[in-house]
């Protein structure tokens, strides 16, 4: 476990000064002011801070709790703007982690014109965090023996009664954030904040979840825009009425469409293409597994349910598609080994544990208890209404099944939610407030996790919004896309917005061996790509 990254001490102290929104049902919070100190030595140039926000702003002087904030000043204060706050997604994402790892790559990309601000939503990580567990391998003993998703007779029940004892688990630790996570107050956290730095209006950038939270302050608080892109954008109205698979689903066999398309098109630079196709041989290796599991050297059985997940993984980082190390190569030594070819098993196990390095690099939990599965709960849960019956949760994953590979797995793994209840205080719309300023959409066309479609939604809803489109693969653009990222720093710096309709050319081919990146950009670190937890196999070391 690397060593915790440690806020410093320092407190804060209350101004009295208020803040004025019809955003909050009582009087005004205070605003916290913030004591910067260095983060650490590991970290030179970041500052680091704590605020004391209100735990319930129905009671706005009532009970506290701490809100972790990381900061790299600007490199060029004469000619400073301001601050722009960043989420990296999730919910459960640290924007602490996420700035300390992008934050110098991102600082010139804005001339240095700007204070970059990551905070830990509440709940999350070094801020008044949900801990459901005393330990992550308390975590990880409590769902040993669990698939990511049930897909044979008779794992439904005992899946969901699992769930229903985790929520319990997470319900009576007596923790009072427990029901206080909804996005709307982390929205409200995030206008505190803004005051608290001192800016009029916010900047934000906000990153797949990180758009939902976007969405609700700008309806909050549409007066206090100065500048907002939201990259990988979710439907607001899907995620608040528990639908958000209905939507990923599609968009996930929309991209691993292409992900097959262009392994065939890549040639002999893609391990799993073939005489027969890729799309043959991914579904082959998939029926193989759900019928017998293939048992790798070091003993992890490879099930039906694994390869999905390796799939809806392979979606989120096409740097990642291409190269000897790379997904096309991981599934397709898997797909050689169901066909018995001598030596593919210890070469999928081997690839398998090279990526898995690379991601670990690119982003390592800095806390001693990563909670990032029960923020996500308790952040999810909290803002979005699901259904609460076994046999009606259950026919809907059926559905979802009968309709795509990927939507059992989009489906199931909100499980805990049948059994959570709603926040009290959450947003569910209107969507559609005028914003002082546009705001900035950017969706790909073929992003697996939060489709195109939840842009063009966004788009319709919020009437002083523009959408950027990026023609290619992956999860969210900026990360990936020169061209949209011109675009985004543009409009931050000026407020200059792409002409109406622009489309963002796609990148080559990812299988392309001159395309392969060797690991993860830091733009893509810290969570950024990994909205939903559960996924990934070092996430369940009691997998089967």
């Amino acid at each position: 476990m690397p060593t915790m990254h440690r806020i410093p001490s320092m407190v804060v102290a209350l101004l009295c000064t208020g803040l004025q929104s019809t955003a909050f049902a009582a009087s005004p919070p205070m605003v916290p002011r913030l004591s910067w100190a260095p983060c650490g030595p590991e970290y030179p140039g970041f500052e680091c801070a704590v605020a004391r926000v209100p735990l319930d702003y129905d009671h706005p002087h009532g009970a506290t709790i701490d809100v972790a904030l990381s900061r790299l000043p600007a490199a060029d204060p004469r000619h400073r703007i301001g601050s722009a706050f960043l989420n990296p997604g999730g919910p459960g994402g640290s924007g602490v982690d996420f700035l300390l790892a992008a934050g110098s790559d991102l600082a010139p990309m804005f001339q240095g014109r700007f204070d970059l601000i990551g905070f830990d939503p509440r709940g999350v990580a070094r801020s008044t965090p949900i801990h459901c567990f005393a330990t992550n391998e308390d975590e990880a003993a409590f769902l040993a023996g669990a698939p990511y998703f049930p897909y044979q007779r008779g794992q439904e029940r005992p899946f969901f009664d699992l769930y229903a004892g985790y929520a319990e688990q997470c319900l009576t630790q007596g923790q009072a954030i427990t029901a206080h996570m909804s996005t709307a107050d982390v929205a409200r956290d995030l206008d505190v904040l803004r005051a608290a730095v001192g800016d009029e209006k916010l900047t934000y950038l906000g990153f797949s979840y990180g758009t939902f939270l976007g969405s609700t302050y700008a309806n909050l608080f549409p007066h206090r825009i100065r500048a907002m892109v939201l990259d990988g954008v979710l439907n607001p109205r899907s995620w608040t009425t528990g639908r958000v698979a209905f939507d990923s689903s599609p968009a996930s066999d929309a991209e691993l469409g292409e992900f097959l398309r262009l392994c065939d098109e890549a040639g002999p630079s893609c391990a799993l293409t073939g005489p027969e196709g890729a799309a043959s041989r991914f579904d082959a290796l998939a029926e193989a597994v759900k019928a017998h599991p293939l048992v790798l050297p070091n003993g992890q059985r490879v099930t039906y349910d694994l390869v999905v997940a390796i799939a809806l993984e392979t979606l989120y980082s096409p740097e990642l598609w291409g190269g000897a190390s790379g997904y096309g190569a991981l599934l397709g030594s898997l797909a050689d080994a169901v066909e018995g070819l001598p030596g593919a098993a210890l070469t999928a196990q081997e690839v398998h544990q090279t990526l898995e390095l690379a991601i670990d690099a690119a982003a390592p939990s800095l806390v001693a208890y990563d909670n990032v599965r029960d923020a996500q709960n308790g952040t999810m849960c909290g803002d979005a209404e699901y259904v609460t019956a076994f046999r009606t949760f259950a026919a809907t994953g059926e559905r979802l099944a009968a309709d795509s590979r990927f939507g059992p797995i989009w489906w199931w793994m909100t499980a805990a939610c049948a059994h959570w209840p709603v926040a009290s205080d959450r947003y569910t719309g209107p969507w559609s407030a005028f914003t002082s300023a546009p705001v900035l959409l950017v969706s790909n066309l073929f992003d697996g996790v939060t489709s195109y479609g939840g842009g063009v939604a966004v788009s319709e809803m919020l009437p002083n919004s523009r959408l950027l489109t990026y023609a290619g693969w992956g999860h969210t653009a900026l990360s990936r896309s020169q061209c949209a990222q011109g675009y985004a720093v543009q409009y931050v710096m000026n407020g200059t917005l792409p002409p109406a309709g622009t489309v963002c050319p796609a990148n080559p081919n990812p299988f392309l061996p001159t395309i392969t990146a060797a690991a993860l950009s830091p733009l893509r670190s810290s969570r950024m790509n990994v909205p939903l937890v559960g996924l990934r196999p070092k996430d369940r070391a009691h997998q089967r």
